[in-house]
């Protein structure tokens, strides 16, 4: 790794963005009473929760994709884990698919069996959408995770992550990185083209590196997957000769990509993950990979779905909003991993 590179690696600074973010998990928990200060004067109230009272128990039906990457697999292993936390919860989980045909009879089965509610993250949410409406018009409450349904009335509550966020963020640190070189080469490996996620990373990425004078110089698509990636990025070595920064959608294609650049001999360029996985947050604490940072696409929005869920079916509400129910969409926050905050993530952070 060169000189000029370390140096600007121990440089760098945490890559700000301005995104929806709902402060949501300690949300659903109780707050602390106040306590006095120094002095000895009282502090304001503050007003304890009891969401996390044990009610009535609550029947959730949960369905997922297939487990067949990393970030998908985390999503249904927080989602069990969050179920666990409460004693009044029953998850029942379906087998994930990516048949569009076996979720939705997997979602007909919560209905014929009265669950109290469904969390939903679908493999396709334009064709999960009348089976969900069906759910909501039976009276069970369906919270939509991390691909939108086609119609407002198919869900109670939506949890999204934030796709153009996390192209913003990915921008933001280059442009920080690079912004005094506007000769600077940045390349991008997305993921699948033709769907909405990877045109929302793409846009936000190519907006934020636009207010700092840098643009794409060099873009190629994988697939999200391992094999993918290193197709995808041995071409773009081979096309571009020289190269300062490279953003990289996902951490699970990623592991392609550090194994093309590996084949390559290359290292003149620093490179920016997506997703968030544990395996490119310790490239991120090795001082001779060329990853610096990481985006966090959170792959606990169907844990979130749990607690919302619980609280729909409870009519209770998020016990930090003035708020009396629980909002109709939650959008996570996109932040940027470094080495510098890196330990505040790696331990919840999914193994690609």
């Amino acid at each position: 790794m060169s000189t000029t590179r370390t140096t600007r690696r121990r440089g760098r600074a945490l890559a700000p963005v301005a995104v929806l973010s709902v402060a949501f998990l300690a949300a659903c928990t109780s707050n602390a009473p106040a306590e006095e200060d120094e002095g000895g004067a009282e502090a304001a109230p503050v007003a304890v929760s009891d969401n996390d009272e044990a009610g009535e128990t609550v029947v959730i039906g949960f369905s997922a994709p297939a487990a067949d990457h990393g970030w998908m697999g985390a999503i249904t292993t927080a989602a069990q884990a969050e179920a666990e936390k409460y004693e009044d919860v029953e998850l029942r989980v379906a087998e994930g698919t990516n048949d569009v045909n076996v979720q939705i009879s997997q979602i007909e089965g919560f209905i014929n069996d009265g669950v109290d509610a469904i969390v939903l993250l679908p493999f396709d949410g334009g064709a999960l959408t009348d089976v969900a409406t069906q759910a909501m018009e039976a009276g069970i409450p369906v919270i939509n995770v991390d691909r939108e349904f086609s119609s407002p009335f198919a869900s109670r509550a939506t949890v999204l992550g934030d796709n153009y966020g996390m192209g913003v963020s990915a921008g933001t640190y280059v442009c920080e990185q690079l912004g005094d070189n506007p000769d600077a080469v940045v390349a991008e490996i997305a993921g699948i083209d033709s769907l909405p996620l990877t045109q929302d990373r793409s846009q936000g990425f190519a907006d934020a590196l636009d207010d700092c004078g840098l643009d794409v110089d060099n873009r190629v698509a994988a697939d999200f997957t391992v094999q993918g990636g290193e197709q995808a990025a041995a071409n773009l070595l081979q096309a571009a000769p020289q190269i300062d920064a490279i953003w990289n959608h996902d951490d699970d294609q990623g592991v392609g990509v550090l194994a093309a650049i590996e084949n390559a001999g290359r290292d003149e360029f620093f490179l920016v993950g997506g997703a968030g996985s544990a395996n490119m947050m310790r490239e991120i604490q090795d001082d001779a990979s060329v990853v610096e940072a990481t985006v966090i696409y959170p792959s606990t929005q169907a844990a979130d779905g749990i607690k919302l869920a619980r609280l729909v079916a409870h009519e209770k509400s998020l016990s930090d909003l003035a708020s009396s129910s629980v909002p109709r969409t939650v959008q996570l926050y996109a932040p940027v991993v470094t080495a510098d905050n890196v330990d505040q993530y790696i331990d919840s952070a999914f193994e690609s």
